[in-house]
């Protein structure tokens, strides 16, 4: 039976503790002075002889790895996962079929096309990878947060990567998909169509880790005890909801806190708020899988909810940081060929050539064949083979036979009986050939099915995603190439995308819009909570300490995360006397790193408040970008300075004079509706 402490107690031989001993070199020799070289007198020159010099410049020379081609931008963090109820009936994966065993974890998200140094919040496809560490061996659903993907065949991912990265003539830009050879590429290849959909979407900006999807992309296949086989898609759904940023917020998050997303994960785990995921899976049997519209291996198609509901199997709790980003975050080997008997592979061409392509980078990034000894790489199982040397080798094998089969080792290691894993025995026959299938042909109806499925607002975000992103564009043609494919996803999108890049729109639909849709893809049917919300109190001296004490402690009742920032720093006098605590000085955070404001009543703060324009932007930004304002008493005078209108509870904006429980029930339940895009803020200057 595992349990979530099992993987840390196995990291616990290699954690060490900096003052357990005196400073020493790589081979123990003890160290008294690190600040000077060893030199010819006191301004001679530097001595070879000077070992423990040498020893640290070359350490520190040698100290990068080649970042990961993509998703080099990432954070992680280790957890468990318990499952609901026994899939005994679909696989004969362990952890998949006894409820009591709690299976430690370790996830890493990451952003795709930037380099290790980009921003958290640029538009792009976020990776959600998932080691499970079960008795039987390493597990690794190594996905994104979107369902679908650019390409069909693995032999387009290197011509797709090149497209979108910084062009090579001038590295420009960087972590970004809005320029001419990415979208040159789209143009060019109709089944990116369904996947740039998702990628216009809020999809592609995430609130936080915490509140995002996570999908597997690929269909998997379990296989029984008796080796029957069932296609499996694999789904993880926050336990927050899933919510977005808008767009100008994430470009500004950019620029004030650049690792936004990293931070709210570790933050949140540090103060005990831990992120939590449900996993589903959606189970298709074997044999049945004609009865769709679509090919199930092809990984630019989702299978629809309503045609096949996603069904909760289990609990993902994130509850540790890593103790160091380099040796765990960086060094995880994630790789799509780590699957434990009774989950394996379909035909997917895509996932096949995932499957090389994942252990060959890993083989360059961490230096050899010996990755899988890294701490956080090895499995809770035990390792026993045959396998030799290769850099880092860090086993000693105490036998001379290392090959199979040997009599001078004693035979060993046998080869493994019933426990062993067990390839599912589909028949293939045909012929050698370079050719997509017809199956595989569609490449707009489902990207229909995603734009029919949008609320107004997402549906407006998406136009002005590639209103945007083409309008970076220089070659017209290319513009012209991706309106032409737009209009055979919805005509309506494609005039009102063409409208906005200078293209002449197209006069009518090449086909018409089949009028189906999914509910689930909206982000307007999410769970919803003002749970670990940051919300931004604004204070100056003078400000009510009632009304600050009330707000702040009926917030954390409500789960939310409070923060009294103020023109400066250390602490405010209240109205009548009392000191107010402040978390912040203004100048140093921003409207757009929190989820809501409320200015309390006050005359002297509210005064002082309007008159610093930090302040009236801050308020005037978050209502910009759609977030709940709350005011009391006179509070709403800064309200009225900032231009923000009283629009009442249907537009978020919550006005009373009383700091009561009605005040903050509603300002908690406008918090939990994330954003309020009924609200007309075009006019806005923010």
């Amino acid at each position: 039976m595992t349990s979530p402490d099992d993987k840390q107690r196995q990291l616990d031989a290699y954690r060490t503790d900096p003052c357990a001993s005196e400073m020493t070199t790589d081979l123990g020799i003890p160290v008294g002075e690190t600040d000077n070289s060893l030199t010819v007198g006191e301004r001679g020159p530097t001595l070879m002889e000077d070992f423990h010099f040498r020893e640290k410049l070359t350490r520190f020379d040698h100290e990068r790895i080649p970042e990961r081609v993509v998703h080099a931008r990432g954070a992680g963090a280790y957890g468990h996962f318990q499952l609901y109820e026994s899939l005994a009936e679909y696989t004969r994966a362990r952890f998949l079929c006894d409820t009591s065993a709690s299976t430690p974890t370790f996830v890493r998200f990451s952003t795709v096309a930037g380099s290790r140094g980009s921003p958290d919040t640029v538009r792009d496809v976020r990776g959600f990878a998932t080691r499970f560490y079960t008795k039987e061996g390493n597990f690794d659903i190594v996905g994104n947060n979107m369902p679908v993907f650019f390409i069909q065949d693995g032999i387009k991912f290197p011509d797709f990567v090149h497209a979108v990265k910084p062009e090579p003539h001038n590295e420009i830009p960087q972590a970004s998909s809005a320029h001419d050879t990415l979208w040159d590429f789209v143009q060019l290849q109709p089944e990116t169509m369904h996947m740039m959909m998702w990628l216009m979407s809020d999809r592609a900006l995430p609130r936080s880790f915490r509140m995002m999807q996570g999908f597997g992309v690929h269909t998997f296949r379990l296989v029984n005890e008796a080796g029957k086989g069932t296609f499996v898609k694999f789904h993880w759904k926050p336990k927050l909801g899933t919510h977005s940023l808008v767009w100008d917020e994430t470009q500004k998050v950019a620029g004030k806190d650049p690792d936004f997303n990293r931070r709210d994960l570790w933050e949140a785990i540090e103060s005990g708020q831990y992120p939590e995921y449900e996993l589903g899976v959606q189970l298709v049997p074997e044999g049945e899988e004609g009865r769709f519209d679509f090919d199930l291996l092809d990984a630019t198609k989702i299978i629809p909810e309503e045609e096949v509901p996603v069904r909760p199997v289990g609990r993902l709790v994130l509850d540790r940081n890593p103790d160091n980003f380099f040796a765990e975050v960086e060094q995880v080997a994630f790789h799509l060929g780590n699957v434990v008997p009774g989950i394996d592979f379909t035909d997917d061409p895509l996932l096949q050539a995932r499957l090389f392509s994942y252990l060959d980078t890993q083989l360059l990034r961490l230096g050899g064949p010996n990755f899988p000894q890294l701490p956080v790489n090895q499995p809770l199982a035990r390792v026993n083979n045959h396998q030799q040397d290769g850099p880092h080798q860090t086993r000693i094998p105490e036998s001379r036979a290392m090959y199979h089969k040997n009599s001078l080792g004693g035979g060993c290691p046998a080869l493994a009986d019933e426990n062993a894993y067990t390839h599912f025995p589909e028949y293939l026959a045909g012929h050698k050939i370079r050719r997509r299938p017809e199956s595989f042909a569609d490449h707009y109806s489902q990207a229909t099915l995603f734009w029919n499925s949008m609320a107004d607002w997402e549906k407006e975000h998406i136009v002005a995603a590639f209103r945007f992103e083409l309008g970076k564009v220089d070659h017209h043609h290319v513009r012209e190439g991706v309106v032409k494919n737009l209009n055979h996803v919805d005509h309506d999108l494609a005039v009102a995308v063409a409208e906005g890049v200078g293209v002449e729109p197209p006069d009518k639909p090449v086909t018409e819009n089949h009028g189906r849709s999914s509910p689930a893809l909206s982000q307007a049917n999410t769970a919803h909570s003002p749970a670990t919300r940051k919300i931004a109190i604004l204070v100056a001296d003078g400000v009510s300490a009632e009304d600050v004490g009330a707000v702040r402690d009926g917030l954390r009742d409500l789960g939310a995360i409070p923060e009294v920032l103020a023109p400066r720093d250390g602490a405010v006098r209240s109205a009548d006397g009392a000191s107010v605590e402040v978390t912040r000085a203004l100048p140093t955070v921003d409207s757009v790193l929190y989820d809501a404001v409320v200015v309390p009543g006050g005359a002297e703060s509210v005064r002082t408040l309007s008159q610093d324009g930090s302040a009236v932007y801050f308020l005037t930004e978050a209502y910009k970008h759609y977030k709940a304002i709350g005011a009391l008493g006179e509070g709403r005078e800064l309200l009225s300075t900032a231009h923000v209108p009283d629009g009442g509870l249907d537009q978020g904006v919550v006005v009373t004079d009383r700091p009561d429980g009605a005040f903050v029930k509603e300002l908690g339940d406008a918090v939990a509706a994330h954003r309020h895009f009924n609200r007309e803020t075009a006019a806005v200057p923010a």
